[in-house]
């Protein structure tokens, strides 16, 4: 009886070391979760890292550009793609070199072929405005009478052309006398006032009604006024009641 008691105890007692190790792995694993969850919910500082985009590298191309032919002579260049040193005391109407170089996305050549910045070119001392017509554009005025005495002036815009160089503003104004056309031929007024003038037909075809209307109710002021037309238009007095001159 003793010898079968003595296995129960033992057993007993492994049943107690296994039931204190279970709960101390219980107590040790709740503090580690507690002990996690804390660090969880309360992270501590936090470091902030501030991206800085990098610079977009410039891709627009100069609109003076497109006026610049690629790989053509450096000397026959149009004027906007180069920059010249010049000198404005200079003798005018006397040639004249200065040194230029071109701009920024421009490429050139030289008499050889060869790809060159740094060139010098020719031309003649004297200021944009004081260009030959033939050098420079003007805006047109159709507000303004061509035929008149004296002749009437009016205020322009006038920009040189791209391959004339000369010194200061390449824009400036001049006053030009009034040179618009608005289609009248003065073979066919002429020819309408010799055939025709009797009855108005050269005054109604330049516009001047009024005096059409005239000459037709006065026959041509009896051929004398007709007469009279025919000599003023055909040296070129009377125009068009617009003002422009003739084809």
């Amino acid at each position: 009886m003793a010898g079968g008691v003595r296995p129960l105890r033992g057993l007993r007692a492994l049943c107690r070391v296994l039931l204190f190790v279970s709960q101390f792995c219980i107590l040790s694993g709740g503090e580690q979760s507690q002990a996690l969850a804390q660090s969880i919910k309360d992270p501590g500082p936090t470091r902030t890292f501030t991206v800085v985009p990098r610079a977009a590298e410039s891709t627009e191309i100069p609109p003076y550009v497109m006026k610049c032919p690629s790989n053509g002579l450096c000397s026959r260049l149009p004027a906007d793609c180069i920059d010249c040193t010049t000198n404005f005391s200079c003798i005018y109407g006397k040639p004249v070199t200065f040194d230029c170089a071109v701009k920024p996305s421009v490429t050139c050549v030289d008499q050889d072929f060869k790809s060159q910045k740094n060139f010098i070119i020719n031309m003649t001392c004297r200021f944009c405005w004081q260009l030959p017509e033939t050098d420079y554009e003007c805006t047109n005025s159709t507000s303004c009478m061509t035929v008149s005495c004296p002749r009437q002036r009016y205020p322009a815009n006038c920009t040189v052309r791209d391959h004339v160089h000369c010194l200061g503003n390449r824009t400036f104004p001049k006053m030009l006398y009034c040179n618009w056309t608005g289609g009248y031929k003065w073979s066919t007024a002429l020819a309408l006032s010799i055939t025709l003038g009797g009855f108005g037909a050269d005054r109604f075809y330049l516009g001047q009604w009024r005096e059409g209307l005239g000459k037709l109710f006065s026959f041509g002021g009896l051929g004398i006024w007709t007469l009279i037309d025919v000599l003023l238009i055909g040296v070129g007095y009377v125009g068009p009641a617009d003002g422009s001159l003739y084809i």
